[in-house]
């Protein structure tokens, strides 16, 4: 836990969370290994991992769900009714990238790649001529699961020399298919050779291995930026930053007794394609967590009932800073800074599900933290982005507000945000948990 979300109010800022949010980043190339991570860090704050095959006890206390790369924690205090209300803190895992096939041995013209499929909408330049990394996670036969990560240079999606494009600098085209499988060495193709490759690097038999879920990702450390080192780069800002700042601030309350309502962290898989999985924020693990929690302290379908009325969620994901070269691309009335604190994000047409009553909430919770915050609302002419927000109000009827930290190079292989704002949204994320 950093020190940065233990305390109600914002302190100046000391680098400490940011430095930590660095090291994050670094351990979690795939949404699994960040929900390892994340669980990881709940129990040393005395969390402890319940199973959904399992019946569950009424006691009180930190608990979480693991399922794939989401992951649901909530901290019950002692003496909580039944019917309490949830203060939820909602992220995602998944970050837009490239992810292998199930044949992915390819080659051509006697180089060796990898076949990869586009996940999520991502910045394909971004990817061209970087040292690339490889990790997920192995299933084996007996069904159980091993993280792997080659965090060290392994393939690179070479990009044509401006000699035989001379155009590119006009307007680069990429095909999907042709253009951004990575090579990973030279020789004869043999059907096999990655996955006896990751097995090996993950410590077991390649004949033991029935599945993957491989990613490639950028190996380039996170790193301060800028003169005064007040810019922080780095990969998977969307949106680990927000999963990074939610497990801080839900840690930080371990052991209150005196919370108002229940906290939860809920980091959701497949947000970047739309959220339908059964780790999506559109299946019904958040619902069933909630009313689960319900029904083991006693509760009945009214208490259900009562406790999701009075319930508030933050969707946290990143936003849109104001773009120095693009400035016309944004609203003329709403260009967030960064280093100015989190933003609220609206949009009337629900692509964000923030209201006036939301509002109030979110600045209610700024205040208390001391903690400045900005709005963000989508130029008229440009299509509005979406979250798991407006699918988390509309599936569990929960007062949803959507929120984030704004950032440059959304959707690149590398993010950009200020160094500070991370720091004040855990800040923010903590006393709106408390309520």
């Amino acid at each position: 836990m950093s020190s940065a979300a233990s305390r109600t109010t914002a302190g100046p800022f000391d680098r400490g969370h940011t430095d930590d949010l660095m090291a994050f980043l670094s351990a979690s190339p795939s949404p699994y290994h960040a929900v390892a991570n994340a669980a990881s860090r709940l129990e040393e704050a005395g969390f402890r991992r319940v199973e959904e095959t399992e019946p569950w006890d009424a006691t009180s206390g930190g608990k979480y769900v693991v399922r794939g790369g989401a992951i649901i924690a909530w901290y019950v205090p002692e003496g909580a009714a039944a019917h309490t209300p949830y203060r939820i803190v909602g992220a995602h895992t998944d970050s837009p990238n490239l992810r292998v096939k199930p044949r992915p041995d390819l080659g051509s013209q006697g180089w060796r790649q990898v076949a990869v499929e586009v996940y999520g909408g991502t910045l394909l330049n971004t990817w061209l001529d970087r040292d690339l990394g490889l990790a997920g996670r192995l299933t084996l036969r007996d069904g159980s699961h091993r993280l792997v990560n080659v965090d060290r240079p392994l393939l690179r999606v070479p990009q044509l020399a401006i000699h035989l494009d001379r155009q590119a600098n006009d307007g680069l085209k990429l095909d999907r298919q042709r253009h951004m499988q990575p090579v990973w060495g030279i020789g004869d193709v043999h059907e096999g050779d990655l996955v006896s490759f990751v097995a090996a690097e993950a410590g077991v038999d390649a004949e033991d291995v029935s599945g993957w879920d491989l990613m490639v990702h950028a190996v380039e450390a996170p790193a301060y930026l800028g003169r005064d080192r007040e810019l922080l780069a780095g990969p998977r800002m969307d949106n680990l930053l927000s999963v990074h700042a939610g497990t801080a601030a839900l840690a930080s309350l371990a052991g209150r007794d005196d919370l108002p309502y229940i906290p939860v962290l809920a980091a959701f898989d497949h947000e970047e394609n739309g959220s339908e999985a059964d780790t999506g924020a559109q299946g019904p693990l958040l619902g069933n967590v909630l009313e689960r929690s319900v029904y083991a302290r006693g509760g009945s379908y009214e208490d259900r009932a009562r406790a999701f009325a009075g319930t508030v969620c933050l969707s946290s994901d990143t936003g849109h800073a104001v773009h120095p070269n693009y400035a016309e691309r944004h609203d003329p009335t709403h260009h967030p800074r960064v280093n100015g604190g989190p933003i609220l994000k609206v949009n009337v047409n629900q692509r964000y599900a923030t209201d006036g009553s939301g509002r109030a909430v979110f600045a209610a919770a700024c205040e208390k933290a001391g903690v400045p915050w900005q709005s963000f609302v989508s130029n008229n002419d440009m299509p509005c982005g979406t979250t798991i927000g407006p699918i988390t109000a509309a599936r569990h009827g929960i007062s949803t507000v959507d929120i984030g930290v704004a950032i440059l190079s959304m959707h690149s292989a590398r993010e950009l945000c200020g160094a500070e704002d991370p720091y004040l949204l855990a800040n923010a994320l903590v006393a709106f948990l408390e309520g």
